[in-house]
């Protein structure tokens, strides 16, 4: 295990040299360089590519290739359809509201209560990322509980929370596009251990294509790509960094190159599916285990870089949600000047980093209690989706939000009725909830609409019968 810490500290500490430092508000919040350039098309498509491979993404890809074969591997790969589709609707809404962030198009649209409850889903998304990182990269140094777990992840957010202050948006565009070619090389690395091994057949044709075999998560993976990438302001905040054609076109790069990236780490998982390799959430660790020391040391390093790459972007977006947008929601904060924002944001930074690491020390309830499903966003879909419809009603709104909220807390504590179930399969449940919450929350946030286009139909009609009589 001497080994993992030496690499835990090298990989910190070669972070910390290479991030560069911001001088002001443009570079820590927006991404310039020290010339005031924005990052060009090639270096935000790998800093969103890297920030999506989520180390808890690779030990689910990876699992669901354990327990469904290429079929697990496909369904979570959907989840990345999430990043073009979160590139075309910001670039629409750039173009049409003229906002600099998704939070001042709700305030211009929508009001400040409700921007406020969009902002609580946001906070409470990032505070999950901050323990499901740091959680998955203590298991690599000892059993969850134990005090290495516990060093491993506090040293790994000590490191993360110095280059992030250091640099803030800009030292995470920078340290993002190293860990992306880091990850790469390292998956390649890990994939030499599994495919002469295996051969390519066999994982090419694992698994069945059913919904029982998988399919109905794909399924799911699909529909909530339309509401999914809303509620993650890790991968919405690139969307306003560059010009909006720029950043479009790197946005389609990000999600086909994540798409194919967490493929292929799902055949690390599916090397144990052949092979009946026991395991219990962490199908990687278990594969590099049975591999011998220098896997398990590759394989904890494309963990250190995955998660790394989210972590700084969690924290950056931590501080660019209250230096910048909860600043725009408050008369005092406004009036601050740009180092006062920068000083701001370096302390959520500091804040978040120790906050989000508490739930560490609970239980599972406590961590699942805690946790924001994709489900429960659902309602954001039609939010967003529909934004070019004009003269919409506040209501909409939170018809659309309260009812996902709703059915996805119902469905996490399994109160949902069986009669919504769609197939047979693991998914069944949640593939039903997401399919009949989805028609639900637009149909109510379509119908506030409705009402005052009719309303607004008869008033003409009303008008128009007065001049006729006059």
């Amino acid at each position: 295990m001497n080994w993992l810490w030496m690499v835990l500290v090298g990989y910190g500490f070669a972070m910390l040299v290479f991030s560069p430092r911001s001088r002001d508000a443009k570079g820590f919040y927006w991404g310039h360089d020290r010339r005031g350039r924005e990052a060009g098309v090639w270096l935000l498509s790998a800093s969103t590519l890297i920030t999506w491979i989520f180390a808890k993404s690779v030990t689910n890809a990876a699992n669901l290739g354990a327990a469904f074969g290429l079929v697990g591997g496909l369904a979570y790969a959907g989840y990345y359809l999430s990043i073009p589709v979160a590139g075309i609707v910001i670039a629409s809404i750039r173009k049409r509201h003229r906002v600099s962030s998704l939070a001042e198009y709700l305030v211009n649209t929508y009001g400040r209560a409700a921007t406020l409850a969009f902002l609580l889903v946001v906070f409470i998304r990032l505070f999950n990322e901050v323990w499901s990182n740091t959680a998955v990269i203590g298991a690599y140094f000892g059993d969850r509980g134990t005090f290495p777990y516990f060093a491993a992840a506090f040293l790994f957010t000590g490191f993360t929370l110095l280059y992030s202050l250091k640099g803030g948006m800009r030292s995470s565009l920078i340290t993002d596009a190293i860990q992306l070619g880091l990850a790469a090389f390292l998956l390649f690395l890990a994939l030499g251990q599994v495919l002469p091994r295996t051969g390519l057949r066999p994982i090419l044709t694992a698994g069945e294509f059913s919904l029982r075999g998988g399919v109905d998560l794909l399924l799911v993976a699909l529909l909530q790509s339309l509401s999914y990438p809303f509620h993650d302001p890790v991968l919405t905040d690139r969307g306003f960094l560059t010009e909006r054609r720029a950043m479009r076109k790197a946005f389609l790069f990000a999600g086909l190159g994540g798409a194919a990236f967490i493929l292929l780490a799902s055949w690390i998982g599916i090397y144990a599916y052949l092979h009946r390799i026991p395991f219990s959430d962490d199908s990687p660790r278990a594969v590099a285990q049975a591999f011998g020391l220098a896997s398990l040391v590759v394989m904890n390093v494309i963990m250190l870089s995955s998660a790394g790459s989210t972590l700084d972007s969690t924290l950056t977006s931590f501080s660019k949600g209250a230096g910048i947008d909860v600043a725009a929601l408050n008369p005092r904060l406004v009036r601050i000047d740009e180092a006062g924002k920068v000083r701001l944001g370096k302390a959520v930074m500091v804040i978040m980093a120790v906050a989000g690491n508490l739930p560490l020390l609970a239980g599972p309830s406590i961590l699942k209690a805690t946790t924001l499903s994709g489900t429960m966003v659902m309602g954001l879909a039609p939010i967003f989706l529909f934004h070019f419809l004009k003269g919409v009603p506040v209501l909409s709104f939170h018809l659309a939000l309260w009812p996902g909220i709703i059915l996805g807390t119902l469905h996490a504590f399994g109160m949902v009725p069986a009669f919504l179930t769609i197939g047979s399969g693991k998914y069944a449940g949640l593939l039903g909830v997401n399919l009949y919450g989805l028609i639900l929350c637009t149909g109510l946030y379509l119908l506030p609409v409705a009402a005052k286009a009719v309303a607004q139909r008869r008033a003409g009609i009303s008008l128009a019968l007065q001049g006729v009589r006059q």
